[in-house]
């Protein structure tokens, strides 16, 4: 028996080690494939093909590997909007490429400020004579804009475009709240600072109506005037004032209906476009399905154009990110993790930078979290470097609070900037629980013994520490704007209000400084450093998220890409667009419930085209103020 049971224990330890072996190798497999890039060597004479099939955003994202292997799913792909003008810039220049392919139809859209300067760059591309075709199978309002600086627009037989224009509802849970005895216990200065009204009210107060209506009126003549510049001939009149008139002209075919209105040039499908572009490249030799063409794809090129990047050696400029809402944890990339980027900044205090540029693309967030990056900004300006402020499609509330530190601000006509203004709003029970015979009692030494109380509901002297420092936290806000710009505290308040200002009005009032992109400020800040065009580095801070690997694709999904997952035709459009209307719900209510302390938030800046990603929990409560509300939550 005392062999065998040695036999045993030898046998399960075999087991064991084996079981081991296997689990180390399948990690080590999976970390493998997760590690690979794109080959260079997969660079090949004919089109660049930019498949855009996902969203195009200031910072992309990481994914969590393991939560996509559990849940099956691969979650929409990011492309970094610098990204993708880099690549087209290159392809512009170099004499391999001779077509640029633009695959529209998996494209989600992006932001205002991202669009207008990826039709730059194919507006470059064309002037180096070489023509670009897009397809897609239908084109939204964000397709539409990138495919009108084309050469060629297809749109398949069975699809269509729908012009729709900024705009749209949001949920408002006033009735809700009082229906069921929930009090949104509110706490906020600035006239139009409309982020807590869709907690005490059913519609928009006449004061964001009016804010909104402009910023939204000057996005709509910004996209048509983009629009009607790169394609003339697109009547976009016809398309959005009488839209039954229209579809009836061609008998409700959207496709033909398109064609007519001069929004595209062909009607086609996928294998029909790429045998057009076949015959200006050649077809592609190592594949034999129909519509392929000799090209290289985005990832492959990106690889390149990047490996090949060349540095001056006689200066440093640093650009750091700020890109979604702002918390106070170590959220991000593609979130801003106060603490995470005043890190970033904080480390390259010892890379003896020459100038620093700070790339803002946030509709703001925690107060704290603002703060906390403004100080690390600060630092550096102590240290004697220049520092600029490079808006993306916004830089509102806390996301100005940020870039106040700037010895120079740009924008661009479609940022949405301002804000200057902050609220608080916390839940609190105490009808409700009363309504099913829930009381409290206790002793109280003082006024604010146990307050904030979620649950009994809260004294006059919490309602007043609340409103108080609010009102502070304003009063700050108004005191780094006019030392920023050099303006009255008075003036500040005038501006600010919380009302939002597109990029045009806010340089006309002096909150920006002038019109330009990020490589705008790049070279203001290389000149301000007196460093000559081409001697100097840029090094963006902080590591970008990992890519997605077109094995892990097929791990996941055997490869399957947005032509063989389904089409989009403009009916998907609509139904996108619920979806995320439907998110809305779900994401008012979650705030209402975080309290996350006093906010410097843009509402309007989320109601339009290119709204921020959704904010990650915070690491730690954002001020004293969430840390009492998180006590009446206990």
């Amino acid at each position: 028996m005392a062999f065998a049971r040695k036999v045993w224990r030898l046998l399960v330890g075999i087991k064991d080690a084996l079981a081991l072996l296997f689990l180390l190798l399948f990690f080590a497999s999976l970390f493998a494939i997760l590690s690979m890039r794109p080959n260079p060597g997969m660079v090949r004479d004919g089109a660049l093909l930019l498949d855009i099939n996902g969203s195009v955003v200031e910072e992309v994202a990481p994914v969590d590997p393991f939560q996509a292997l559990l849940s099956q799913t691969l979650p929409v792909r990011e492309y970094a909007a610098r990204d993708l003008v880099r690549a087209i810039d290159e392809a512009a220049g170099d004499e391999r490429i001779e077509v640029l392919a633009l695959d529209l139809t998996g494209f989600l859209g992006g932001g205002a400020v991202h669009m207008s300067e990826i039709a730059g760059a194919l507006d470059r591309f064309s002037a180096a004579d070489k023509p670009i075709y897009a397809y897609a199978y239908a084109y939204g309002d964000d397709a539409m804009l990138l495919a009108a600086h084309a050469d060629e627009i297809w749109l398949d037989p069975m699809g269509g475009v729908a012009i729709m224009g900024p705009g749209g509802e949001s949920p408002y849970f006033g009735q809700a709240l009082e229906r069921f005895n929930v009090t949104a216990n509110v706490y906020r200065v600035g006239t139009y600072k409309s982020a807590v009204e869709p907690y005490t009210q059913s519609g928009m107060s006449p004061e964001a109506r009016e804010n909104l209506s402009q910023l939204l009126a000057t996005l709509w003549q910004e996209w048509r005037a983009n629009v009607s510049t790169a394609r003339p001939q697109a009547d976009i009149d016809l398309v959005t004032q009488d839209v039954a008139a229209w579809l009836a002209a061609s008998n409700n075919d959207i496709a033909q209906a398109s064609l007519a209105a001069g929004l595209v040039d062909r009607l086609g499908t996928r294998v029909e476009w790429g045998e057009r572009i076949a015959n200006e490249v050649g077809e592609n030799d190592w594949s034999d399905e129909p519509g392929t063409f000799a090209n290289t794809q985005y990832d492959p090129w990106l690889a390149e154009v990047q490996r090949n990047l060349e540095f001056g050696s006689d200066g440093r400029i640093a650009v750091v990110t700020v890109d979604g809402e702002i918390s106070d944890g170590k959220a991000g990339p593609g979130s801003a993790g106060a603490e995470r980027i005043a890190g970033l900044l904080d480390d390259a205090l010892d890379d003896d930078l020459d100038a620093l540029v700070v790339r803002v693309n946030s509709p703001g967030g925690t107060v704290t979290g603002s703060e906390t990056i403004r100080r690390a900004i600060m630092r550096h300006r102590a240290a004697g470097t220049p520092v600029a402020v490079s808006m993306g499609n916004y830089a509102a509330s806390g996301g100005y609070w940020i870039a106040t530190p700037a010895e120079r601000i740009f924008a661009e006509p479609e940022t949405l900037t301002g804000s200057i203004g902050v609220f608080l709003v916390v839940p609190s029970f105490e009808d409700l629980l009363a309504e099913y015979g829930v009381t409290t009692d206790g002793v109280r030494t003082t006024g604010l013994s146990g307050q904030p109380n979620i649950l009994s509901g809260f004294t006059p002297e919490a309602d007043a520490v609340l409103q108080a420092s609010t009102e502070n936290f304003y009063n700050r806000f108004l005191s780094l704007v006019a030392e920023a710009r050099n303006i009255t505290p008075q003036r500040a308040d005038e501006l600010g209000q919380g009302r939002v200002w597109d990029g045009g009005t806010a340089r006309q009032l002096g909150l920006v400084d002038q019109f330009g992109d990020l490589d705008t400020a790049i070279a203001w800040a290389a000149g301000r450093a007196n460093l000559e065009e081409g001697s100097y580095e840029v090094r963006y801070l902080g590591k970008d998220a990992p890519s997605y690997d077109t094995l892990l694709a097929q791990l996941l999904m055997g490869g399957s890409d947005a032509h063989e997952a389904g089409t989009r035709d403009v009916a998907s459009i609509f139904a996108r667009r619920e979806a995320a209307r439907l998110g809305q719900v779900v994401d008012g209510l979650d705030r209402f419930m975080a309290v996350e302390g006093v906010q410097a938030r843009c509402l309007e800046c989320v109601a339009v085209p290119g709204a921020a990603r959704g904010i990650a929990a915070p690491a730690r409560p954002s001020s004293w103020l969430s840390l009492l509300a998180r006590l009446g939550l206990d």
